[in-house]
């Protein structure tokens, strides 16, 4: 009894140095196995015997599987532990990349994508784990440190994904990402504090509770909204880049790759927005991200004229689109607190669907009308971002 009455507390999990470079290396991991596959279709397709049409359902089930991860796992992380959840993503992804090594045939292959898609969400769930856990002052900057890790890992999987398999065979790519995974998920189930659950919702209530989040919260909504509209801008670039770079300057696949290269420039400003938005708050860094990304199309508009405007568009895409996410997601785990994870899914979904439906649109237009009407529609969703985040601002002078 006197043991019990007069033990030390037990302390509060706090996010270490060691946690945090294990969370940013999951989110490196789950992101390059989930980007592997872009360069290699063509690989896969010849291995399994089909067209590239029938290979193409690989990508698309792996970001369909993201969706579905998205919407019925990440909100998981209020109803449960998060340790948990995070745990069980990393070994899901250790799961389907195993099987898609192994793959004797496309729909095992394909099957094995909607797992790895469901599975690679998990900087969607860490990212509530990150919030919790650290200082109110700092916690810009290690969104922004775990979001670089994630870019990074797109860029290493879309690049290391084409080395390996000219090299080697598709499947070694899946097998190096194996390894990497397996190197991290000991040491992370080893250090990740256990977290209580937010809330006792059962797991219907729990989906429906997102919807109901998304209703009652105005700022919610405003930040779904401008992340759809830079999601429309985004997609809409990366989904018609080599088409476009084919008619104008009669360049293949292998150069439209490369353009991922400098585009990738947003995870060098990741960071830096986040520790601009600890000192200042999420407005200016939103505004000015939003900014980059209506100048990116506006550059655009003459990407006849040189490959270098194309290089210097997706500089300021990137760049913009990456501050803005830091900033934006950063805020949006502060509109609810004991909903993270489910606000989350919310932040996640609003980006995903802005992409598919970018991609839609402005492969539509270049088809039909031309490479500068897709860039104004771009163009036009942008400055939609920009109007709502500047009446954000004059709301709050007003109220």
């Amino acid at each position: 009894f006197r043991r019990v009455l007069f033990r030390s507390p037990v302390p509060a999990p706090k996010l270490t140095g060691r946690l945090l470079a294990l969370f940013a290396a999951a989110s490196f991991c789950s992101a390059s196995a989930m980007h592997f596959q872009s360069p290699m279709l063509n690989a896969m397709a010849q291995d399994f015997g089909v067209d590239a049409a029938a290979a193409g359902w690989i990508a698309t089930l792996t970001f369909g599987g993201y969706l579905l991860g998205m919407f019925t796992i990440v909100p998981l992380g209020d109803r449960f532990d998060k340790r948990a959840i995070v745990i069980g993503q990393l070994a899901g992804l250790i799961v389907s990349t195993l099987v898609l090594a192994l793959a004797p045939n496309l729909y095992v292959a394909a099957a094995a994508s909607v797992v790895l898609g469901a599975s690679a969400c998990l900087t969607q769930s860490v990212i509530p784990v990150v919030v919790e856990l650290a200082p109110v002052s700092g916690r810009g900057r290690l969104v922004g440190t775990l979001l670089s890790a994630l870019f990074l890992g797109i860029l290493f999987g879309r690049l290391a994904g084409g080395f390996i398999a000219a090299h080697y065979g598709w499947r070694w790519t899946y097998v190096v990402s194996e390894v990497l995974m397996i190197s991290v998920i000991g040491p992370l189930a080893w250090v990740h504090p256990r977290m209580p659950a937010k809330t006792t919702l059962g797991y219907g209530a729990l989906l429906r509770s997102v919807g109901e989040l998304l209703r009652q919260n105005a700022e919610l909504r405003r930040i779904a909204t401008i992340q759809f509209c830079l999601g429309v801008c985004y997609g809409g670039f990366w989904g018609t880049i080599a088409p476009m770079l084919a008619q104008l300057h009669r360049l293949g696949p292998a150069e439209a790759g490369m353009i991922g290269i400098p585009g990738a420039a947003g995870t060098l400003v990741a960071r830096p927005a986040g520790r601009w938005m600890d000192r200042r708050g999420p407005y200016p860094v939103v505004i000015t991200g939003v900014a980059l990304v209506a100048a990116a199309f506006m550059v655009l508009e003459f990407a006849a004229w040189s490959v270098g405007v194309v290089v210097l568009g997706a500089i300021l895409l990137d760049c913009g689109i990456r501050a803005s996410i830091v900033a934006n997601q950063t805020q949006i785990t502060s509109v609810a607190v004991d909903a993270r994870s489910r606000v989350n899914t919310v932040f996640g979904a609003s980006i995903w669907s802005g992409n598919s439906l970018g991609a839609f649109i402005a492969s539509t237009a270049l088809a039909y009308a031309g490479w500068t009407t897709a860039c104004t529609l771009a163009l036009g969703a942008a400055l939609l971002a920009l109007v709502v985040q500047w009446r954000s601002r004059a709301k709050r002078r007003g109220s």
